[in-house]
């Protein structure tokens, strides 16, 4: 009962947590209908799973290549207006991609060319969004809030995919795009509502070193800090192998299934309902652990195992959920542990760190996926992710025990 009253302690006690609360929930059911929108229309335009790993390769690259310089800017910018910026933009390139759908003018290029423009502005949207997380709640209560915006990001997943589903087979993909244009409202409207004399204060870095220098700091300090260090090595593989599902999943749902969108929408969402319930047990909970870390990855990757060669619909959406649930757990857990590990003036560099893995490691995740889909089916592709998510899994727990033997 303790545990379940602490659940949503951040939206209780944080007036402007809960305002970025609200614009997200908004903004996140955006988010997934063009997401959906999107994987759709390049599976109706080349019928290539390789083409859907594609748009996720040139959406991330940016980040891969820049993502690390993201995180030092962001501790030399103040988060909140660099977060109403880059939702402008992003509110921007979604009209944009809505508009190329309407006037019929849609081909890969445009679909390749925006999606990279989002992924120049996620390089400063990320960071800033981890670094005004501990400003919203403050050190007590990261983990928990952490958590909730799990929740909230997997709530909207099923309710965006699912609506798209419909919205694709009624009217189209276009709208699912201007629909997300317009969600981006919600959250500039949140952030320029919130009091910045309610933050929570933070140690600002040493803007007199060079941004290059900057980046090494960082990553200097992930590099001797074991509580950073090892769950960002497990979470550059795991993502890497096995947190591909805007790829794996309209393909599941079309090639392996063989059915339309609407399955693709109730696969989409049952992953959904999963992570959202993972994110309730995170919140609950309201710490990290090694043991919260590592029994989440290994199930993560165990359950992607048994969905591999599943054929029957009811099997596949059992075993998402169970995926959906160790996946928020898992993320969860690596995000507080590794943002509440750094000072605040390492704050934007370290958790940078968290996003420049998770996100940065997403064309090479995208075209792992990809590729082992056209070569063997959604069957290798789940397979392979969760064979070698339990093998790094159990290494992580032998440096944990090194680490652990050492101090």
């Amino acid at each position: 009962m303790s545990r379940n009253l602490h659940t949503f302690d951040s939206l209780r006690f944080h007036r402007n947590y809960r305002l970025y609360f609200g614009g997200q929930t908004i903004s996140q059911i955006g988010t997934w209908l063009q997401g959906a929108a999107q994987s759709w229309l390049v599976l109706e335009l080349t019928h290539s799973a390789v083409d859907v790993a594609l748009v996720s390769f040139w959406q991330f690259l940016p980040f891969t290549l820049f993502g690390l310089f993201g995180g030092a800017l962001s501790d030399r910018l103040d988060p909140r207006r660099t977060l109403i910026a880059a939702q402008m933009a992003m509110g921007l390139l979604a009209a944009a991609l809505a508009a190329f759908s309407w006037l019929h003018l849609t081909n890969m290029a445009v679909v390749y060319g925006i999606a990279g423009a989002r992924g120049i502005v996620m390089i400063f949207n990320s960071p800033s969004l981890q670094r005004l997380m501990i400003r919203l709640v403050g050190r007590d209560e990261l983990a928990n809030a952490i958590s909730l915006n799990s929740g909230v990001n997997n709530a909207t997943r099923i309710v965006g995919p699912g609506l798209a589903g419909v919205i694709i087979a009624t009217a189209g993909v276009g709208i699912c795009f201007a629909l997300n244009a317009v969600s981006y409202v919600a959250v500039v409207i949140a952030l320029l509502a919130m009091k910045p004399e309610e933050f929570f204060p933070v140690r600002q870095a040493d803007t007199r070193m060079s941004m290059l220098a900057s980046v090494r700091e960082g990553l200097s300090y992930a590099r001797r800090t074991p509580a950073v260090l090892i769950p960002l090595l497990l979470l550059t593989v795991i993502s890497i192998t096995g947190i591909n599902f805007s790829v794996l999943l309209p393909v599941l749902a079309a090639q392996t299934l063989h059915s339309g969108p609407e399955v693709f929408g109730l696969l989409s969402s049952l992953f959904g309902l999963g992570a959202v319930l993972g994110a309730l047990i995170a919140a609950a909970l309201n710490r990290a652990t090694w043991g919260m870390l590592l029994i989440s990855a290994a199930g993560y990757s165990l359950f992607q195992i048994l969905l591999a060669p599943q054929r029957q619909l009811w099997l596949v959406l059992v075993f998402l959920v169970a995926v959906g649930i160790c996946y928020s757990v898992y993320t969860s857990a690596t995000n507080a542990m590794v943002q509440l590990a750094a000072p605040d003036a390492l704050q934007g560099r370290v958790a940078g760190l968290y996003s420049y893995v998770f996100l940065g490691t997403s064309p090479l995740g995208a075209l792992f996926a990809g590729y082992l889909s056209e070569a063997g089916g959604t069957t290798l592709a789940f397979a392979a992710a969760g064979v070698i998510g339990v093998a790094v899994t159990g290494l992580s727990l032998l440096g944990v025990r090194r680490s652990v033997a050492t101090t």
